[in-house]
């Protein structure tokens, strides 16, 4: 466990007021509660990104914000998106820039988009229009910051967004196919979404699979490949070092190891404070998980936990 990691990691579980669980299964160790949010403000984590003194950025989904929570717990509203003049609006995925910038997506119908925050948040701009967009949902930024990866989980797409000096915002439809569409009852295909090694990985709620599309040299889609199957309600999910994959599983209140070669391990439970997990982010050994409760309707939060078998983190 590296330097940084193990910091937060005491840092965090010595805090007064956090709630730890015991019933997480190996690899994965000590599960603490950093965070409860409001759910009588709709303080509902969708999405989340790390800044580099370990602070999680979350979206709160229906209330269209943008917030920091830090180490120690401690909540502040970065941005608010604009309420649209009629109907409904999200705020979805989210991703840091190297150069602090907060991308978010803004899933509002025909006026989907990903916006801009600055650094340390402030007002927030639109970057990209993406109005053929149906259910704007996961974002992904690649290694050299150069585009960003849109999932579609009505549509079952995967959208691109240049960021390169002179095309910025340009958006293309960069992937499609029956592995990213929804099926049965389940109103989510294409949903989470992250580059790694290469290649665009994404989940599919609905068919509970993790896919990878390679990136070809020309910056186009190469084959969908599935990955893992059985992943039950799937949401987001974030690479370890080492190359396996920890999933949240919202509508069952789990979270799993996925191995290279597709078999996976359920970690944590509700048992462990999961309530409707939504998104993960991983920094070293330590593990945030971030639970929405869209459907238990009880204690939306952010946990931590420690990922046992990874390497000493470099920085």
């Amino acid at each position: 466990m590296g330097y940084f990691s193990r910091i937060v990691s005491l840092t965090l579980l010595a805090l007064a007021g956090v709630t730890t669980a015991i019933a997480a299964s190996a690899p994965l160790s000590d599960p603490t509660i950093v965070a409860h949010f409001d759910i009588g403000t709709l303080q509902q984590p969708e999405n989340i990104t790390l800044e580099p003194d370990g602070s999680a950025v979350v979206t709160f989904n229906k209330a269209r914000q943008v917030a920091r929570v830090s180490t120690k717990g401690v909540v502040t509203i970065l941005a608010t998106l604009p309420a649209p003049a009629s109907g409904t609006a999200l705020a979805t995925g989210i991703v840091r820039a190297k150069d602090g910038t907060l991308y978010v997506n803004y899933n509002a119908g025909v006026l989907s988009s990903t916006w801009r925050i600055p650094p340390n948040g402030g007002l927030p701009s639109q970057f990209a229009a993406l109005p053929d967009v149906a259910a704007l949902n996961g974002l992904a930024i690649d290694e050299s910051g150069s585009a960003l990866y849109v999932t579609d989980s009505t549509n079952g797409a995967v959208w691109k967004i240049s960021l390169r000096p002179g095309t910025a915002g340009a958006v293309t439809l960069w992937a499609q196919g029956a592995q990213l569409q929804r099926t049965g009852s389940t109103a989510f295909g294409a949903n989470g979404i992250k580059v790694h090694h290469g290649a665009v990985w994404v989940s599919n709620t609905a068919q509970g699979t993790l896919m990878s599309i390679p990136i070809n040299e020309d910056g186009t889609a190469g084959t969908i490949t599935t990955k893992a199957t059985d992943l039950t309600a799937i949401d987001d999910f974030a690479f370890t070092m080492s190359g396996d994959v920890v999933a949240a599983q919202n509508f069952v209140s789990e979270a799993s190891i996925v191995h290279q070669d597709g078999t996976h391990v359920t970690v944590l439970t509700s048992s462990d404070g999961l309530s409707n997990p939504t998104s993960i982010a991983i920094r070293g050994s330590t593990v945030y998980v971030a639970s929405g409760a869209y459907f238990t309707r009880v204690d939306p939060n952010l946990m931590v936990a420690h990922l046992g078998y990874e390497r000493e983190d470099p920085n």
